[in-house]
């Protein structure tokens, strides 16, 4: 005799499906969309001169910039890898390699000598109306409408915060 689930059928195997199959596998979904997505940002980024990476550190850049008034303070190096959830280590490269593109400054801040400020140039300020093309070509080219990719950040939103939350109880 066989129990019959509530759970709806895999796709792929229905009832009874292994669940250790590939393609059943949430980690490897996310890896492989993960690739495919950064493959559509190439192009598009590569006029701008920046890497996938090098632009999610002018997005932080840019919101901090647009999220102040009057005189905008810098963000410090730890204040960005934490917006981006990456290690000093991690940034530090992409900041150089940002600071020798002209897009940012970096420098030690006054008063304490262990933070490092970042702050963007008039040119980096200036890059951010030419990327302003670069979210609605992601999203035709993915051919998928915004209230479908709304639904998957709030999920994927959703997914790394358990998963943070999850991690920290191993930690």
């Amino acid at each position: 005799m066989t129990a019959v689930s509530d759970a709806p059928a895999a796709s792929s195997g229905g009832l009874g499906a292994d669940p250790l199959a590939l393609e059943r596998q949430v980690c490897f979904a996310l890896a492989v969309s993960n690739r495919a997505v950064l493959a559509v940002y190439r192009p598009l980024l590569e006029p701008l001169g920046l890497t996938h990476p090098q632009y999610l550190v002018m997005l932080a850049l840019w919101d901090h910039r647009r999220s102040t008034s009057g005189g905008i303070p810098p963000l410090s190096v730890k204040e960005i890898a934490s917006a981006l959830q990456l290690d000093s280590a991690t940034l530090s490269p992409m900041l150089k390699r940002l600071e020798a593109l002209g897009l940012l400054t970096r420098s030690r801040r006054a008063g304490d000598e262990r933070a490092t400020d970042v702050e963007l140039t008039d040119a980096g300020i200036a890059l951010r109306e030419r990327a302003l093309a670069i979210p609605p070509a992601v999203v035709e080219r993915l051919g998928v409408g915004l209230a479908e990719l709304d639904e998957l950040h709030r999920v994927l939103t959703r997914i790394n915060s358990a998963a943070l939350a999850a991690n920290s109880l191993t930690d």
